[in-house]
């Protein structure tokens, strides 16, 4: 299973950005997905989850900025980030839950990581 994650770059504060994360491979299903973050020097942290039936869950400092979504058909999670500030400058990584052909449980997936810089 590959989690390809693109959308990152350069904006300017008040500016926007649109993470796309596709998961390829052999996938029999896909639970839960989300976006965290890194920071340098500091841990990963959750950005935002999203249930298979559309459910959410933001870290407080992006609620009301930030907006998850997933494609079930095309295993793919999204996250729209608005009036971005320079404290969201991290790599951005995504997560998927993910069942695969012949295997009886879920097991967690990371993409590669994309990087968000938010400066003027």
């Amino acid at each position: 299973v590959q989690l390809q994650a693109s959308g990152g770059g350069l904006v300017q504060p008040g500016g926007s950005l649109r993470l796309s994360c596709a998961a390829s491979g052999s996938i029999r299903s896909i639970n839960g997905m989300g976006w965290y973050h890194q920071a340098p020097g500091k841990q990963r942290e959750l950005v935002a989850a999203i249930t298979t039936g559309g459910s959410t869950n933001y870290a407080d400092s992006v609620k009301g900025r930030f907006t998850i979504s997933r494609d079930n058909a095309k295993n793919t999670v999204y996250l729209q980030m608005n009036s971005l500030k320079p404290e969201d400058t991290a790599v951005y990584y995504c997560y998927a839950e993910v069942l695969t052909r012949g295997s009886i449980s879920y097991h967690g997936y990371w993409g590669q990581g994309t990087l968000v810089t938010v400066s003027s």
